[in-house]
């Protein structure tokens, strides 16, 4: 059985096992305050192109967006994200545990407008005692989103001019952002992400990584005391050195693109492939995610060699799957699929 479920079936890429291993009986200090942690951020800031960001590890995603959100907001703040994003469909209420809201957005295509946001203010201000309401009091992004569609430049510099009007923090979940930065669609830079958004992470338990995020903080005034966040949520990994061989790892000679970029190219033939047999999708997706919908006859066929995930249901003779190539992705793996594709009904 050839899986594409999903980006994080495999460990890691063999250089950080290798780093691992042989970094395996060093004495360092614990909790991240090590020399490859410092290695680490000094690699991330250079990426970014942003030499005073701060950089934190954290050890996977729920953890991280939890931790940046209880951090950035007041007690009677929530979060203004998609309907359809992670924070409010796959992360078991983790947001409101730590008693903060999800105000959720609707959206047909993953993303939120910068028309959005500003309506959820305006609607916010204009109430009658809005004291009585959950105050909007920061953004919060997925890029690549959960249907694998990116933001366009255009449209994170519009969301951007909201938040400056209305002093709204802008985070965004970076947990698949290598596939998203190395779509052939994407217009945007990692710098240039750096400099329109004051708080993100660079995903590396999908991207390459046997586990951990790279929380990227820029703003200024959100900096302060994040380490206390950390700690409070279960966050600050006492053999930090673990996440920062390995970020300095996927920074070192640019692994994190090359490997993203591997993954993107193996979906777009994937896609094409598809596209070529005439199956509809459920979303134009750029990245490593596709979403075709089969037949029963087509997903049967596929089902005996290859694991999806299944998305949703169509209708009763039609489901959309999710197909998912990651860093580890085999092309012979992808031929298999494409010929067995050239082959359904």
């Amino acid at each position: 059985m050839i899986q594409f479920q999903c980006d994080y079936n495999e460990g890691a890429h063999p250089l950080i096992m290798e780093r691992l291993v042989g970094t395996n009986m060093e004495q360092t200090v614990g909790y991240g305050e090590d020399p490859y942690c410092e290695e680490a951020r000094r690699l991330v800031r250079q990426a970014c192109g942003c030499s005073d960001a701060d950089v934190h590890f954290l050890v996977g995603g729920t953890q991280a967006n939890t931790t940046v959100i209880a951090h950035l907001l007041r007690p009677y703040q929530g979060v203004l994200a998609a309907v359809s994003g992670h924070i409010n469909v796959h992360e078991t209420g983790a947001i409101e545990s730590t008693g903060h809201k999800v105000l959720a957005l609707p959206t047909g295509d993953g993303k939120i407008t910068a028309a959005q946001i500003e309506e959820a203010m305006l609607a916010h201000l204009h109430e009658d005692g809005p004291e009585h309401m959950v105050q909007p009091g920061m953004v919060y992004l997925s890029f690549p989103t959960e249907i694998g569609t990116i933001y366009s430049h255009a449209e994170l510099r519009g969301i951007r001019e909201v938040c400056d009007r209305y002093s709204l923090p802008l985070f965004v979940d970076g947990a698949r952002l290598g596939y998203g930065l190395c779509s052939p669609e994407c217009d945007i830079t990692l710098p240039e992400l750096a400099r329109l958004v004051d708080v993100f992470y660079i995903g590396g338990t999908k991207v390459g990584a046997l586990f951990g995020e790279a929380v990227v903080i820029v703003g200024e005034a959100l900096k302060r005391d994040f380490r206390y966040s950390i700690k409070q949520h279960g966050g600050m990994l006492a053999k930090g050195r673990l996440l920062g061989l390995q970020f300095s790892t996927l920074f070192a000679d640019n692994l994190y693109f090359a490997v993203s970029r591997q993954a993107v190219d193996e979906a777009m033939r994937i896609k094409s492939a598809l596209q070529a047999k005439g199956i509809a999708f459920l979303i134009d997706s750029p990245t490593n995610q596709q979403f075709p919908i089969f037949n029963k006859e087509q997903l049967a066929a596929l089902s005996d060699d290859f694991l999806f995930s299944v998305w949703q249901q169509v209708d009763e003779e039609h489901t959309a799957v999710r197909i998912c190539t990651s860093w580890a992705t085999k092309r012979e793996n992808v031929d298999r699929l494409i010929a067995a594709i050239g082959r359904m009904p």
